[in-house]
């Protein structure tokens, strides 16, 4: 609790100390579609030519197209946000473009996604925008079957690799979420199904010249383009769920949970390479996305620099850290952290 004060006293100043980077700018967006969507194109592109040689050579160029994916996903993330462009109607047509790319469909994904941000680490909710996650007491009260599961669900191999495959190709296809208020989202999500269909039909025709083989042109543009989506979604569900589940954490009931506090301390900054930040759109400096969702990607990292402040009280993690943060899969109120199922076995129960 002191150090919750403590992090409520450095940081009451913190909507004046993010307002000045709070301003998307027409100029730097243009720059990060150019840099983003030029370079995806021409690869994708390549992996079409090389396809005709060699099927690996394509693939390998589409695993590199797949990383700046991950990039064009940021943008259109961004634009969810309100937060890539000065102006709602820009954000929503670049929104809408990227989607065609990624697959995720736009103004749903960005209603689900806005959601979370507010009740990010609020056990109240944890139906929408998030993996399913159980207290210790919730998973002790399970019966023999929920508890295998949910064991299977949280499994690593369903985390990052089945999990990855049904979001892109099942989950961003079904409109799962039945809230009252959604109507407008629901019907986007279907009609963006049928202008992908359009798009991925029109792509295929393209991938079949000269012969105009429709088979041909389906089957090149599966192992030219399922490479791209596969390497994207690994990449981004990766990046996005780790940053939730380190130690120390922050998770608390509706009643004593605080935003300032979920950000900062239910939120990680994952140190990357530069490199990596270039592909991720800087989502390493999630404590501050999460604090202040309206600075853009591309201002993300000087504010940070600009305000050590930010800094002084987040978790950080790295990539050869955070591989352990795979298997953490409960949240333990007693002693307030993530645990593991092993470390689970050290618990008592609780009658």
């Amino acid at each position: 609790m002191n150090n919750e004060n403590e992090i409520i006293e450095d940081l009451k100043n913190w909507k004046e100390l993010i307002k000045p980077y709070a301003t998307p700018e027409k100029k730097l967006a243009r720059t990060q579609i150019y840099n983003t969507f030029l370079p995806f194109i021409a690869l994708v592109v390549a992996a079409a030519i090389v396809y005709e040689y060699s099927v690996w050579g394509s693939v390998l160029i589409s695993v590199l197209a797949g990383l700046f994916l991950t990039r064009v996903f940021i943008i259109q993330h961004d634009c969810g946000h309100q937060s890539f462009f000065p102006d709602r109607k820009l954000n929503d047509t670049m929104g809408f473009i990227s989607s065609l790319v990624t697959c995720i469909p736009y103004k749903y994904w960005a209603r689900s996604h806005n959601h979370h941000h507010a009740h990010q680490g609020q056990l109240d909710t944890r139906t929408i925008g998030d993996v399913t996650l159980l207290t210790v007491k919730e998973y002790q009260e399970l019966t023999s079957w929920g508890k295998l599961k949910y064991r299977i669900y949280r499994s690593v191999p369903v985390m990052f690799i089945i999990g990855p495959v049904y979001y892109i190709f099942i989950h961003n296809r079904i409109p799962f979420i039945k809230f009252k208020g959604w109507d407008k989202e629901r019907k986007h999500l279907v009609l963006t199904n049928f202008y992908l269909l359009t798009f991925y039909f029109i792509l295929a025709l393209v991938m079949s010249v000269p012969s105009f083989d429709l088979l041909y042109g389906i089957k090149k543009l599966a192992i030219v383009y399922i490479p791209v989506l596969l390497t994207f979604v690994f990449t981004a569900i990766w990046f996005f769920y780790m940053q939730h589940q380190h130690n120390p954490n922050y998770k608390a009931w509706k009643q004593d949970w605080q935003f300032l506090l979920a950000a900062i301390r239910g939120s990680s900054y994952y140190k990357l390479p530069k490199i990596f930040n270039f592909f991720t759109g800087n989502i390493g400096y999630h404590h501050l996305h999460h604090l202040a969702p309206k600075i853009p990607f591309y201002k993300l990292e000087k504010c940070c620099k600009d305000n050590p402040i930010f800094q002084k009280h987040v978790a950080t993690i790295t990539l050869l850290s955070s591989v352990k943060y795979a298997f953490y899969t409960l949240w333990d109120e007693e002693n307030y952290r993530m645990v593991t199922f092993r470390q689970l076995k050290k618990i008592p129960v609780k009658a």
